[in-house]
């Protein structure tokens, strides 16, 4: 089942959003993991689904939300999506995209972003699988703070 996250998922989901950091090769923090998802919920800065199988959270997807001037309407970042690997390849990652979708349309959102990995096999077949299409005509940026 696919609903909206609730503070009271926090420990389940923060335990899923630290194993997507990780493998992001990025080094494993719960408490900081946990501190994260909670800012995030408590001042709604972002929107998080997650799929729930008998009690346990088995995968999410987080939303932040951006702006676009030359739309001139809401855009929504997906950033996040993560399924357990016991859980993958049952189409728990469409069904958060789906969440996704029906909640940009419900908020009357231009469009879904996301970004991944060009190493990302399972991520670059699935995106297009579902419906996005790669913007191959645009150069992404970044610019990292390292203060």
């Amino acid at each position: 089942m696919i609903r909206r996250a609730q503070i009271a998922d926090l420990p389940q989901l923060a335990q899923l959003f630290d194993d997507y950091r990780v493998f992001y090769r990025k080094r494993p923090d719960l408490s900081a993991a946990t501190n994260f998802i909670k800012e995030r919920m408590v001042a709604e800065e972002s929107v998080i689904f997650v799929h729930e199988s008998n009690r346990e959270l088995t995968g999410f997807t987080q939303l932040y939300p951006l702006f676009s001037s030359t739309r001139m309407r809401r855009l929504w970042l997906l950033n996040d999506l993560y399924v357990k690997p016991a859980y993958r390849g049952g189409g728990i990652s469409k069904e958060l995209i789906e969440a996704a979708k029906e909640h940009c349309r419900q908020t009357k959102a231009s469009g879904l972003l996301l970004e991944t990995e060009k190493s990302n096999k399972i991520g670059n077949s699935l995106y297009p699988s579902v419906g996005f299409e790669l913007n191959d005509e645009a150069n992404f940026y970044s610019w990292e703070n390292k203060e």
